[in-house]
């Protein structure tokens, strides 16, 4: 069992930073693909980066330019800087990874944390 948990967010004004934090506790298994997601009011959860155990890392088209993902293997953590917030950058935030438990990958999901951006 892997455990997940997310830290940063809150309020943002638009134009803005703010920077989320996920750490995954110590599971024994290899974590490969890490990533960000996030769910607005109304509307279907939706990728908004993934990092892979390479550092090879994937945005979604609305928040390229403006958001930057890393990771740190050492402490099974990863972050998401994000710049020049846009009021619809407005949702929960949910950090997920992927395990490698050896005979199958099996994915593990933050409790997510709310990210308002006021105009």
């Amino acid at each position: 069992q892997v455990q997940l948990v997310e830290s940063g967010g809150c309020l943002g004004q638009a134009g803005g930073s703010l920077r989320l934090s996920c750490a995954a506790s110590r599971s024994g298994f290899s974590i490969n693909a890490m990533g960000w997601y996030r769910q607005a009011p109304g509307k279907q959860r939706e990728l908004v980066a993934t990092i892979t155990n390479g550092g090879s890392t994937h945005y979604a088209d609305a928040v390229k330019g403006r958001f930057t993902i890393s990771r740190d293997n050492a402490k099974n953590a990863v972050s998401l800087q994000m710049n020049s917030l846009e009021p619809e950058d407005t949702a929960v935030y949910y950090c997920k990874v992927a395990v490698d438990v050896g005979w199958k990958i099996l994915d593990y999901w933050g409790q997510g944390t709310q990210v308002t951006v006021s105009s």
